[in-house]
């Protein structure tokens, strides 16, 4: 089904089935829907608080999924975990149900709002998406947002307001963002990822470039990062309005008078010569500063005032799971992190290494098997610079291990690496290895989080 034909179905009255009504992107598309006078119901194999958020709105969740939950639905969204053969999808198919995808439903939606920033980029989306909202609510924007994880301001990893701009965490994963319609639409990098989909780098490239045309000729505009050589290359001639920001002074907007000061970073943020604001961040790394500029680019090309920018980005504490301090062990300090690609792992180590720890302890699971074999020798380059490696195996996810490769792989590779079968032989060299001084990271986009949680004291 086409986005279009959304327009006969999101109405007052239609009823929709999601399938997977739980998920991250999934639960504030029913309620966006359900505030639209559409009537919601949903499906999710587990229960929690979410479902009994969206069942305090009135909106009936089947735990499980079977045939007879799609009766009455005039149309079904499901996530993109759930394939053909789910029974759900199935009865829907043979009574000539019509089955939209998650981002479909997204992109129709966006339409009715004024403003619709799109921030996709192979690193970053989270953190960026995140300083976005932030701002906007400084502002008193009540914007409607989208996010990949949780906003401590929020409590979640959504937002469901009453203003004219929504914004969106936007995935190019199985091209997911190509249902978008970006007003602005924003582009943080471009690295070869998610191999299992895509052909090659140029694929994605190319994915990207599709993604940054489906902003309006006329009145949207691409912000890009005049800093990597990738978003460049795809973007260029692009026949829409572009602006640039990132470090370098060649970008449009741009930093100066970069400092660490007690554990925070701060900078001017400029605008050609002119300044716009003095940020303060309290989340390291010279990548959050291009990130906060991409935020700083967003906001001023949605009207967003200096004050709002600043005041919005000096609350920002981090996305969860984003360097996010978790406790201490034996006098080291323990930091989580979603950082599954060789690239976030340079940034989040690049940001380590300036917070003056004696030692680096990494603790690290990589996140599928297709990723690990693409990259293999990027990862090994950057897991050869902490003082000390743990290595768990790799995280499946949606995978199986038809390739025969194993987290023993790279240990072989980095001197001094542990590969740890288990989180209980991480747990026990943490506790042995860590003194007053160090920083202890846990790394990668599966549970290795449950390490850093069991052994703070």
């Amino acid at each position: 089904m086409e986005v279009s034909e959304l327009k006969a179905y999101i109405l007052p009255g239609k009823r929709a089935h999601l399938i997977g009504i739980g998920g991250v992107s999934m639960s504030p598309l029913a309620e966006v829907l359900h505030s639209m006078g559409v009537a919601v119901s949903g499906s999710d194999m587990s229960d929690g608080p979410v479902i009994a958020h969206l069942r305090s709105l009135g909106i009936p969740v089947a735990i499980g999924h079977r045939a007879e939950s799609v009766e009455g639905a005039d149309f079904i969204v499901r996530t993109a975990a759930v394939h053909d053969e789910n029974p759900e999808i199935a009865e829907a198919r043979a009574r000539g149900i019509p089955v939209f995808e998650r981002a479909q439903a997204w992109g129709y939606i966006m339409r009715g709002y004024k403003n619709a920033l799109c921030i996709a980029g192979t690193h970053g989306k989270t953190t960026t998406t995140s300083m976005c909202t932030q701002i906007l609510l400084a502002a008193g924007r009540d914007p409607t947002v989208m996010i990949g994880g949780t906003l401590p301001l929020l409590s979640s990893g959504y937002h469901v307001g009453k203003g004219d701009t929504i914004v969106l965490e936007s995935c190019e994963y199985y091209n997911s963002f190509l249902s978008f319609s970006p007003t602005v639409a924003v582009v943080l990098n471009i690295e070869a990822d998610h191999l299992d989909f895509f052909k090659d780098l140029e694929d994605v490239k190319a994915s990207f470039r599709r993604f940054a045309g489906l902003v309006p000729e006329e009145t949207g505009c691409v912000l890009l990062c005049g800093d990597d050589k990738n978003t460049v290359d795809a973007l260029s001639g692009l026949g829409r309005k572009t602006v640039t920001f990132g470090l370098g002074e060649q970008n449009e907007f741009h930093p100066a008078n970069i400092a660490v000061i007690d554990g925070k970073t701060e900078f001017d943020a400029l605008r050609g010569d002119q300044l716009l604001a003095h940020i303060t961040l309290q989340i390291p790394g010279l990548h959050n500063v291009s990130n906060a500029l991409a935020a700083t680019a967003a906001m001023t090309q949605l009207g967003v005032s200096a004050d709002a920018v600043r005041e919005g980005l000096a609350a920002f504490t981090g996305a969860k799971r984003r360097f996010e301090f978790k406790g201490t062990l034996s006098g080291a300090r323990v930091y989580d992190d979603y950082a599954h690609h060789p690239g976030e792992l340079k940034a989040l180590l690049d940001a380590a290494g300036t917070l003056g720890y004696k030692r680096i302890l990494l603790a690290f699971q990589p996140h599928t098997y297709t990723r690990t074999k693409a990259l293999f020798d990027d990862f090994v380059e950057q897991l050869r610079r902490p003082d000390r490696v743990f290595l768990a195996e790799i995280y499946a996810a949606r995978e199986k291990n038809t390739i025969g490769i194993s987290s023993r792989d790279l240990a072989e590779r980095i001197p001094g690496a542990v590969f740890c079968p288990t989180f209980t032989n991480i747990e026990e060299n943490l506790r042995a290895a860590a003194q007053p001084g160090d920083l202890i990271l846990t790394v990668g986009a599966g549970d290795i989080y449950r390490v850093g949680e069991s052994i703070v004291e």
